[in-house]
C-alpha cells in the first residue's frame, strides 16, 4: 500500500493516534418538545440516565465531539457526509450586527457579535502550520468516523482539486484502497468563481465526492434524483443509443 507521510505523522517511529477525550454533552435547547416529553427528560437527566432524542444537533470542534460520540454509537452509523475545508486560504469568519428592538429612534444601539474562539477557527479556512497540519486534521478525524460506521456504513467526503489527492491517499489507508466505491463530481454554477475558463487554465466546474464502505461486502443504496427542472432540460436535450441524457453545446 502508498501510504502519505507528513511531519508530526510518526513521532520516534510511531504513528500518532487521535485524540480521545470524551466530553459529556450539555442540551442547549430542545425545538418541539411537549410538555411530557420535556417531563420525561427531565426524570431522565436528574436520575443520570441518558435522555431521549430524535435528530441532535451538535455545535463544537469535532476534534473532540467524534471521540465523544464513540461509546453512543461507535459501529452504529450507517452514513456520514462530511464537507472538510478546502484549504483556500481565504476567511469566512464575520460580525454580525444585531439592532435593538424596541429601537430607541434618539438612541438607537446595536449588538455586535464577536466570532468566537470556535467560531474563528471553523470559518477560516487557512492552514497556519501547513499543509502538513492539515492532513494531520483530516488523518485523525477520518479515523474515529471510521470506527462509528458499522459494517455496511458508507462515507462521502466532499472537496476539490486542492486536496483531492491528498484525502485520497489519507482514505485509502484509513479505509482500504479496496474500499473505495467511487468518485462523483459535483458539477457547479456555471458563473461559480473558477467556474470560466480563462487564458491560463480550464474552467474548474465541479467539486468531488469521495466514496468509501467501511468494510468489503457492504451494500450500497442507489440514491436516484428528482426530475430534471425545464432549464436543466434545456441543457441536456440530446440522448445516447442507451437513453442517457448528454450535454448539448452549441458549436
Amino acid at each position: 500500500m502508498i501510504e502519505l507521510i507528513w511531519e508530526g505523522k510518526y513521532v520516534d517511529g510511531k504513528k500518532q493516534n487521535p485524540v480521545r477525550v470524551s466530553l459529556p454533552f450539555q442540551t442547549v435547547e430542545t425545538v418541539n418538545e411537549g410538555a411530557a416529553d420535556r417531563q420525561r427528560n427531565l426524570e431522565l437527566f436528574s436520575s443520570g440516565r441518558q435522555t431521549e432524542w430524535r435528530n441532535r444537533l451538535i455545535w463544537g470542534d469535532n476534534k473532540y465531539v467524534l471521540p465523544s460520540l464513540l461509546p453512543e454509537f461507535a459501529g452504529k452509523v450507517s452514513l456520514i457526509y462530511i464537507d472538510p475545508p478546502f484549504t483556500t486560504g481565504q476567511d469566512f469568519s464575520f460580525n454580525a450586527t444585531i439592532p435593538n428592538y424596541p429601537a430607541d429612534d434618539d438612541d438607537p444601539t446595536v449588538f455586535t457579535k464577536q466570532p468566537s474562539i470556535i467560531e474563528q477557527k471553523a470559518y477560516r479556512d487557512t492552514w497556519g502550520a501547513g499543509d502538513e497540519s492539515y492532513l494531520q486534521v483530516m488523518y485523525e478525524r477520518l479515523t474515529l468516523m471510521r470506527e462509528l460506521l458499522n459494517e455496511n456504513g458508507t462515507i462521502y467526503v466532499h472537496c476539490d482539486w486542492r486536496k483531492n489527492s491528498a484525502l485520497r491517499l489519507i482514505l485509502d489507508e484509513v479505509f482500504g484502497s479496496n474500499n473505495f466505491m467511487n468518485e462523483v463530481i459535483w458539477k457547479r454554477d456555471s458563473a461559480a468563481k473558477g467556474a470560466k475558463k480563462t487564458s491560463r487554465q480550464w474552467s474548474r466546474e465541479g467539486d468531488n465526492i469521495l466514496v468509501y464502505r467501511k468494510a468489503e461486502g457492504a451494500f450500497f443504496t442507489q440514491v436516484y434524483i428528482s426530475e430534471l427542472t425545464d432549464t436543466q432540460l434545456r441543457e441536456y436535450m440530446y440522448e445516447d443509443p442507451d437513453g442517457r441524457k448528454l450535454e448539448g453545446y452549441a458549436r
